[in-house]
């Protein structure tokens, strides 16, 4: 073996030093979830900075030829018993005091002490280099090699700098108004306690206005709580922008917000501003509840925390292949539980993992930018049982204690950094819906899967929209393709009104003891809210050439092997305050879909002729802009709806009210292109217009794999300014005008389907009887999609088992009543 002088000298034209803006992988293998802690630790490549565990630098020196790796160990410390432990080797859990992850007082992450050991190792013979060994090398190497060890040890990992461990809900900036508010010289002088709104007397959540001192309630939440917004009211009135909560002042500080800047501000001059008002901050306690303190409380309600995580029974830990669990990387739980159903499916078995060694064989030179490699490591690392093993109790230094529900788990920071790039909410640490995210890893899919098997065909499905004019009689028949099942829920159908009612009477005499009281909904009135057709106040017929009332029904023209449910539980109040509806459905373990497949054109019946509506336009051909009242545009918007959204419904509804426009709005929030910008027919830079060579080839390609032809991808991209969701459902929406191309058509039409004629090839969906069982479900615990929090429940065997992070344990008693997304797999007749 050659003298490892030698060696290194010969290989460190290779030896590269890290840059600013170079990637270090120093904490995850690129192929694997080997880490620096693991057995074999990881060898972070010292010229393209890639991090491999054991099993596979051999393999990535075999297709690169890179020799040299800097071999990064860590072993967990021992961690001694202090004086505050519980005396059952945890420390006691301390109740948060601040809304933050990683910070003092915020919800606890986990802080691990390890001895860190380097070393480079030069591959194939796995020749070792200490630091000490270093120095009794010659100058040029010493230099070279330490200056790529510390570079590489000082570095950012990409983990770390895509994945911020610490998060703080608190962070607030100086107001823009702090330093010049305008206060008035009115005399007004504010009392140290005893505070009530100014307008409807209420005594809690009250808010002072900094420049006038007027006393007014706050915002209502999301629950129907808080206030009634007259300091929201008095700040539209006025403009005055601060205000401060009473109740919160102490020497320290208070809450201040800012109704201009519309968040939590800080104010420098708050000393000065409470004094204009006869306040003295440094005498002052503290009454009310902070924000923060309402936000933790409001992320932490109890009796549905419980119930869903079954905290209320001891659970038993569950180890072994397919019983993976998944560290929570900071808001990442609706993440963990998708993934943790998904790779329950077989095609998502079949496609992924069962490839694995085909995938990495295949994976480019930067395997942490390859979706199908990333999605199989996945895949991998939760079915194979490899770190499905008890995390190590840093109290029992023997290992005699009996396992935690704890797992040692995988860390989805490389995936999650991927999938999220470029997205402008799942690129961040914010919670997420968990239903939002399944769309968007199923359109990643769709667009990595254009050659070969495409797993998310098993959630596809073909959705038929029958639309009968009530004047004249005839119908229309429209197809699209869907993933998800949206399944209303109808409150008025509960089974428990008079314990709903009385409970709410106890709320408002201001009773609380008062138990929450949760509405019971029967799954069958949720499925005959779904079924049943749907009244069209405005339709435009073009039988009659005129608005008409019609009809709309809703039905499968195709079943999927997996259906997913979601129950639209966030919706909107009467005062348009978003809310979670608390509910209970008794959600069945079996289905039957067979009696809501679609029938297609009936004998006899007559179809609605195929003329556009005559669209509302300037007569200015040249601009072609939509005439719109901006009086209602503006009342959406203002509702806190998306100014593209607000234009479409105030143009769909034909400027006849802000109430159309609503009910437009609250038909379409679920519509891919809710807030896309409106397109109009015939515009010159609208539909039909783009060229093709602007056209997306992505866009493109993912249509022709649906198996559409090139021709009828490139007529929906034109048409509908290369918005790939909405081409895929222009497709579906035009079949017929598709026929009179001189191409093979795609889908096929239900007039079609009674002609006897050989259908063109259509998209591709699979089909079978309508008949269902449940696997899984993912719920969720908090008042709203964008807080809270996730887990799933799948059925492993006949037994049901709960996944909540790191812990997977067997299910006692499975909340199935309180899902959010269900999903259920077809069952033979």
């Amino acid at each position: 073996m050659a003298d490892v002088g030698e060696v290194l000298m010969s290989v460190l034209s290779t030896i590269r030093v890290p840059k600013p803006g170079d990637r270090v992988h120093k904490d995850e293998c690129a192929l694997s979830f080997s880490s620096p802690e693991s057995e074999g630790g990881l060898y972070v490549c010292m010229n393209t900075f890639l991090g491999f565990g054991s099993q596979y630098v051999d393999r990535h020196y075999a297709r690169t030829g890179q020799r040299a790796y800097l071999h990064i160990t860590r072993t967990r410390k021992t961690k001694k018993e202090d004086e505050n432990n519980s005396g059952s080797g945890h420390p006691p859990k301390k109740k948060p005091t601040r809304l933050a992850i990683g910070i003092e007082g915020g919800f606890d992450v986990e802080q691990e002490l390890y001895e860190e050991d380097v070393k480079v190792v030069i591959l194939p013979d796995r020749q070792e280099v200490t630091s000490e060994d270093l120095a009794t090398m010659p100058d040029v190497v010493r230099e070279r090699v330490s200056l790529s060890m510390s570079g590489i040890m000082a570095a950012d990992s990409v983990s770390h700098t895509l994945q911020v461990q610490q998060w703080d809900g608190e962070v607030r900036q100086e107001s823009k108004h702090a330093a010049d508010l305008k206060q008035l010289d009115n005399g007004v002088k504010i009392p140290p306690s005893g505070w009530r709104c100014e307008v409807c007397d209420l005594q809690e959540n009250i808010w002072m206005n900094l420049t006038d001192g007027k006393v007014l309630c706050g915002r209502r939440y999301f629950d129907g709580s808080g206030g009634n917004n007259h300091a929201l009211l008095h700040f539209q009135e006025t403009g005055y922008p601060l205000a401060v909560k009473l109740g919160t002042i102490t020497p320290d500080g208070a809450d201040v917000y800012s109704y201009d800047e519309d968040d939590m501000v800080l104010d420098s001059k708050l000393p000065e501003h409470l004094a204009h008002f006869g306040i003295d901050m440094m005498t002052m306690e503290k009454t009310e509840r902070t924000m923060t303190e309402l936000e933790i409380a409001v992320n932490q309600r109890v009796g549905e925390w419980e119930v869903i995580q079954e905290s209320g029974t001891t659970l038993k830990p569950l180890f072994g292949p397919g019983l993976t669990g998944m560290k929570n990387l900071g808001n990442s739980c609706y993440l963990n539980s998708v993934m943790q159903v998904l790779f329950t499916v077989p095609d998502f078995q079949s496609t992924y993992v069962s490839n694995i060694d085909k995938i990495i064989g295949e994976a480019p030179s930067d395997p942490t930018q390859d979706f199908k490699t990333q999605v199989a490591k996945l895949g991998y690392g939760l079915l194979s049982g490899e770190y499905s093993k008890p995390a190590p109790d840093p109290g029992d230094e023997n290992g005699a204690s009996e396992p935690r529900g704890d797992q040692i788990g995988i860390a989805p920071r490389m995936f999650k950094a991927l999938v999220g790039r470029g997205h402008p909410e799942f690129s961040t640490n914010r919670q997420q819906d968990a239903q939002e995210f399944l769309l968007h890893f199923i359109n990643m899919v769709e667009r990595n899967c254009r050659s070969g098997p495409n797993p998310s065909e098993a959630f596809r499905f073909l959705v038929e929209e029958k639309i009968v004019c009530q004047q004249s009689q005839k119908a229309k028949y429209t197809q699209r393709v869907d993933y998800i099942v949206q399944l209303p829920v109808p409150m008025d159908q509960a089974t428990n009104t008079e314990e709903l009612q009385e409970a709410e009477r106890r709320r408002e005499e201001g009773d609380s003891s008062a138990q929450t009281v949760r509405a019971q909904i029967p799954f069958s009135a949720c499925m005959a809210a779904l079924s049943e057709p749907e009244m069209l106040t405005d339709f435009w017929s073009s039988a009659v050439q005129a608005k008409t009332s019609a009809t709309k029904t809703t039905r499968f023209a195709s079943f999927p092997d997996h259906l997913v449910i979601q129950i639209k539980k966030f919706t909107f109040g009467l005062d348009w305050v978003p809310k979670k509806l608390d509910v209970s459905i008794d959600v069945p373990d079996t289905l039957d879909l067979s009696a809501l497949r679609a029938t297609g054109q009936q004998p006899g019946e007559e179809l609605l002729p195929e003329v556009a509506p005559p669209p509302l336009m300037t007569p200015d051909v040249e601009v072609k802009a939509p005439v719109l009242d901006d009086s209602t545009v503006s009342q959406l918007c203002e509702m806190g709806f998306p100014l593209e959204a607000c234009r479409k419904a105030v143009y769909y509804t034909g400027n006849t009210g802000i109430d159309a426009a609503m009910n437009w709005i609250m038909s379409h929030m679920d519509d891919p292109d809710f807030s896309a910008p409106l397109v109009l027919p015939g515009s010159s830079s609208g539909p039909g217009t783009t060229p093709t060579e602007s056209l997306s080839e992505e866009h493109l390609a993912t249509i022709v794999s649906m198996g559409f032809s090139r021709d009828q991808a490139t007529k929906a991209l034109r048409a509908t300014s290369n918005v790939l969701d909405r081409a895929v459902d222009w497709i579906f929406s035009h079949l017929d005008d598709l026929e009179s191309m001189d191409v093979s058509e795609g889908g096929r039409s239900a007039a079609e389907s009674e002609g006897g004629r050989d259908p063109p090839p259509g998209p591709r969906v699979r089909d079978g009887p309508g008949k269902y069982e449940l696997f899984a479900f993912i719920s969720h615990m908090g008042t709203s999609t964008m807080c809270g929090h996730y887990v799933c429940h799948i059925k492993k065997d006949q037994q049901w088992v709960i996944f909540n992070d790191q812990k997977v344990c067997a299910s006692e008693k499975p909340p199935k009543d309180l899902g959010y997304l269900y999903f259920y797999r077809r069952v033979a007749d």
